[in-house]
């Protein structure tokens, strides 16, 4: 099996410290105010290669000077959680294994971190990417399909079983980059991604200096669940009230793309911060050296403002540069004159794939008189596992294994019940009458429907209209869409939808991309064909020269061949998974205005060729198979090649 490509990036605690242990103790006492943070992925990180492994949990790891060093671990709970109690090295990979091993059955693992950024114990939980490195090796290798929330999950509780007094907070890094509010209730954690309305420079320097932050954690505990100490009850105004307010404007100050009022509030923070916190624990959190370069005058002139990071104390310090270049000024200045290491962080407006769009608006008139009375979302599907799943649910777990947090399904309004019904509870009495994996399956549908939007359709004018009635709910950012009479099946371990997401990101972000295949030419004339330019000597991607709806052989001969492919008379043709960027909806919306229609509907691939030709276009020749569920005879033929994952 080949190596699948990871990396994990580290986080920064931009507001709102501590408050994620602090909100815990809502269970005891929910007087107290939930805990909130803004956090921030690095852009340094652990860069690392995983496969199957019939030797057990075989793991390199490399520190951040290039040391090496190696370890090979038996798939055995018991030795495991030894491991991961001892604190050496590999214990919060040990950890994770064991979390995985247990709760998902999952076999061995080979898994080579060959590249480490990230700098360790400076407050940007690099022990909590090592730990999501460890949940997301297993998830892509063992083809799991866990969410990002599934696999933080994961990471805390392996890290939990070492000696790490880690926080919730911590594992915020599987986000990936970009800004993320977190909120905490209890045991409940919430997480919402913060816009940033352009881009920030931030520097943060490792300060040299001592903290302990078991000690600041245990004399912060004296004062939960109640308090009537006046030290304490300051304490717990700084971590509820107050903190709430800060992240609240820090939010809106990111928003705004707000580089000097983020830092007005940095500094505002760290002094309510020191006021209402360096009380409770002065040994630790007085602080001399972060207190010395915040209040440093040659770092006031370069800097909009500043403060500690993560649990405070002389660990290390943010600031938010005035630009680019005085944030090199002043990375010179804390090198040179403070002899500090320091490096960058940029907060850019966000362009990660968080949401996925089903179109389910369709009449099903090819497979009439079924469609009378199911809809082919519905129809069932028997997977290579052996279970029976309606086509929608296939799906909506492809969704979720690209990442996507949030699914929005297009359906005529009358249709909503129906398809919402598969989300649901069953009756209780009907519920314990299914076996345990039934039983579980039922839990997974209703979490799948927390997550679910619905999204009208009232006119049915063609794919481009029923794509262009999502715009709202899409907002400024990029989606996964993937057609809903379609099912993906990886050839690999990375679904199709992931492999499809990763080249969007390793490309920048930037292009709508597509998926394509290679279709043998008398069949083009039923799909989007595209022609374009290789990008990579594996031939993989390719930037799109022309992009054309459904052509006739003769055109395609002429128009659309393509180097590199096994026939010469084979040809790529859409495969049916697309990250569309908002300019598409931009011109989606501007035709349909101008009412531009091909055969009486207003088509997604006129919308994709005008995009191409105005800002460029990628695709990416996916490693899996797909297969077509519209027509009677595909749908049956489809079943048995899915089934077999042929």
């Amino acid at each position: 099996m080949c190596f699948i490509e990871l990396f994990v990036p580290g986080r920064i605690c931009l507001f709102g410290e501590h408050s994620d242990w602090s909100g815990g103790f809502r269970r005891m006492n929910p007087e107290l105010g939930c805990g909130e943070v803004v956090i921030a992925g690095t852009e340094e990180g652990l860069y690392a290669r995983a496969r199957k492994s019939d030797d057990g949990f075989r793991i390199i790891g490399t520190r951040c000077d290039g040391v090496r060093k190696e370890a090979l671990f038996p798939m055995d709970a018991e030795e495991l959680l030894q491991v991961a109690r001892r604190g050496e090295f590999f214990s919060y990979a040990a950890g994770v294994a064991r979390y995985m091993l247990t709760q998902y059955g999952v076999g061995g693992l080979e898994l080579d971190n060959y590249k480490t950024s990230l700098p360790i114990k400076k407050g940007l939980s690099s022990s909590a990417a090592i730990c999501v490195l460890i949940a997301r090796a297993f998830n892509r290798v063992y083809g799991l399909n866990l969410s990002i929330r599934d696999e933080m999950e994961a990471a805390y509780q392996g890290e939990r079983m070492t000696p790490s007094k880690c926080g919730r907070m911590d594992q915020g890094c599987a986000f990936g980059s970009g800004a993320l509010r977190m909120t905490f209730d209890g045991d409940t954690l919430s997480t919402q991604p913060v816009a940033v309305g352009s881009t920030i420079h931030l520097l943060i320097a490792d300060l040299k200096g001592k903290k302990d932050t078991v000690k600041i954690l245990s004399d912060l505990t004296r004062w939960y669940p109640r308090t009537n100490d006046p030290i304490g009850q300051h304490v717990q105004a700084y971590l509820g009230d107050v903190n709430r307010a800060i992240v609240s404007e820090a939010i809106a100050c990111l928003e705004r793309g707000d580089a000097a009022g983020l830092g007005a509030l940095m500094t505002r923070a760290q002094n309510e911060f020191d006021r209402h916190l360096q009380p409770s624990c002065p040994e630790e959190l007085t602080a001399p050296k972060l207190h010395a370069v915040l209040n440093d005058p040659r770092v006031r002139e370069l800097a909009y403002g500043g403060k500690g990071i993560g649990s405070q104390g002389d660990g290390s310090v943010q600031l938010v540069a005035k630009s680019e270049a005085e944030r090199n000024e002043l990375a010179a200045y804390l090198r040179n004159q403070l002899g500090l290491d320091c490096f960058t962080l940029n907060l850019r407006p966000s362009k990660s794939v968080r949401k996925a769009l089903i179109p389910a608006a369709g009449l099903g008139t090819r497979m009439f008189p079924a469609t009378k009375v199911v809809k082919k979302e519905l129809f069932p599907v028997v997977t290579p596992e052996g279970r029976c799943k309606p086509l929608i649910q296939t799906i909506v777990e492809e969704a979720f294994s690209a990442g996507a947090e949030e699914i929005g399904i297009i359906v005529r309004p009358n249709d909503e019940p129906t398809l919402a019904g598969l989300f649901s509870p069953v009756p209780e009495e009907y519920f314990n009458q299914l076996p345990d994996w039934a039983q579980e399956e039922c839990r997974k549908l209703q979490e799948m429907g927390r997550r679910i939007t619905f999204i009208h359709q009232t006119e049915q004018l063609g794919f481009g209209h029923a794509v262009y009635q999502a715009r709202q709910w899409i907002g400024d950012e990029p989606v996964l869409l993937m057609l809903g009479d379609h099912i993906y099946s990886s050839k690999t371990e990375v679904s199709c939808a992931r492999q499809l997401v990763d080249a969007f990101e390793a490309a920048g972000s930037e292009l709508a991309i597509v998926s394509v295949y290679p279709a043998p030419g008398s069949t083009v004339h039923h799909y989007g064909t595209v022609a374009g330019e290789w990008t990579d000597v594996n031939r993989k991607v390719l930037k799109l020269s022309q992009f054309a709806e459904k052509p006739s052989l003769d055109y395609a001969r002429k128009h659309l061949a393509m180097k590199g492919l096994i026939d010469d008379d084979q040809f790529l043709c859409v495969y049916g998974q697309y990250i569309l960027t908002p300019e598409l909806f931009d011109i989606l919306g501007n035709q349909i205005a101008r009412n531009i229609r091909q055969k009486n509907e207003f088509q997604l691939t006129t919308a994709l060729e005008e995009l191409r030709a105005k800002r460029g276009m990628l695709a990416l020749m996916v490693d899996g198979w797909h297969y077509d569920t519209g027509q009677p005879k595909e749908y049956l033929e489809s079943l048995l090649a899915y089934s077999k994952k042929q």
